[in-house]
């Protein structure tokens, strides 16, 4: 197609326009061209066809201003197109066929009082009346179950697929479910023993600096299979963690050897906001005391009227980091957890070769999820730190 035939095409409202003057002129073409057999059957008949576009809210009332005309002898032309739109829009076939037989007995009642015919003009006349009118209206109710047919598709397609998505969602769920339990019994199983280990290290060793780092290994084990649970949904008590719990959190840390200086700030988010710090802070750290030894961290909340602001900086590695494989996803994940609670992540690579994390989250849950997707230090691209 050409550009000028698709400037030239006309949208819903023009062929709307178009259909309703080809409705309405079409009619008053013929009447107009026609000879009126009385001095009233003319004006009747055209008044006839300028209302035809009430039929479109009242079909009825303009089927009913057709019959008038109908008996002056001109009235053909308006009273099919009001027919048509009477069987589109009739709730019962019992009303078409009551319009019909309108129809025939106007007609018929004409043809009494204006002419005196032979028998058989009369039978062809009275035929006439009953299968010229019959055929718009039954075209009318075929558009209009045409209509519902395609609808009640519709409605059985939407709903066949949507069975098919609960069907899906239903199979992902108990995947997740499959592969939730294989998560926890393979990981448990190995935390269970580092911590079993860790407390006969404990109590066996007679080294009291191995003693606390055997009983601090038991600790940490024992916390990270709680919190595997809950993130897993497999505890029986909602105990997460949150705003409250970084003190600990630091404390940990430092007792760890982290060289760690925290700043708080008096707040009470709601609990999405509150987990949401929390991890920031619990990855922020895991990241620095990972891929930069040694270095001092500096953790700093802050709060505004709107925001509240967890800044994590750790300085330049004092020593070579572990060989850790490269391009982890903690970031990405981190990054996805702090955009579902409406906030931004920002990470920078600072110049004497440390690195900066800033989460900025709302005070308070957010109404909607941030249109905007978060940045990660502007233009740079993401360390790729896990």
């Amino acid at each position: 197609m050409t550009r000028w035939a698709r400037l030239c095409r006309p949208g819903p409202v023009g062929r709307r326009v178009g259909l309703e003057v080809l409705a309405v002129g079409l009619p008053l073409l013929a009447v107009l061209m026609s000879y009126p057999p009385s001095p009233w059957a003319l004006p009747v008949a055209i008044a006839a066809c300028l209302a035809l576009p009430l039929r479109l809210r009242w079909p009825w009332l303009a089927f009913a201003l057709c019959l008038p005309a109908l008996y002056g002898g001109l009235g053909w032309p308006p009273a099919l197109v009001a027919l048509f739109r009477v069987g589109m829009c009739a709730p019962t076939v019992r009303l078409v066929v009551a319009a019909v037989a309108a129809v025939f007995l106007t007609v018929q009642v004409a043809n009494q009082f204006g002419m005196d015919e032979v028998l058989a003009n009369q039978i062809m006349s009275a035929l006439f009346s009953v299968v010229v009118p019959a055929g718009p209206a039954a075209l009318g109710v075929l558009v209009r179950l045409r209509a519902e047919l395609s609808a009640t598709l519709a409605e059985r397609d939407q709903a066949r697929r949507a069975e098919l998505h609960a069907r899906l969602d239903s199979a992902r769920a108990d995947e997740r479910a499959r592969i939730t339990r294989e998560i926890h019994d393979a990981v448990g199983h190995n935390t269970t023993l580092i911590a079993v280990q860790a407390a006969a290290l404990s109590a066996t060793t007679t080294d009291p600096t191995a003693r606390e780092t055997a009983d601090h290994l038991r600790r940490l084990a024992k916390q990270s299979l709680a919190e595997m649970r809950a993130a897993l949904g497999l505890t029986g008590t909602d105990t997460p963690q949150g705003l409250p719990e970084l003190p600990a959190l630091i404390a940990q840390a430092q007792a760890a050897g982290v060289d760690v200086e925290f700043t708080p700030v008096a707040a009470t988010p709601s609990p999405l906001i509150s987990r949401a710090l929390y991890r920031v802070v619990q990855e922020a750290l895991t990241n620095a005391v990972k891929h930069a030894p040694g270095a001092p961290i500096t953790v700093t909340l802050t709060r505004d009227a709107a925001h509240i602001v967890a800044t994590v900086v750790n300085g330049a590695p004092t020593r070579p980091p572990a060989d850790l494989t490269p391009g982890g996803t903690g970031l990405e994940g981190l990054t996805e957890r702090v955009r579902t609670a409406g906030g931004t992540l920002t990470t920078t690579n600072l110049p004497d070769g440390g690195f900066s994390l800033r989460a900025a989250l709302p005070a308070h849950d957010p109404s909607k999820v941030a249109p905007t997707p978060p940045t990660s230090g502007g233009s740079h691209p993401l360390p790729t730190r896990q």
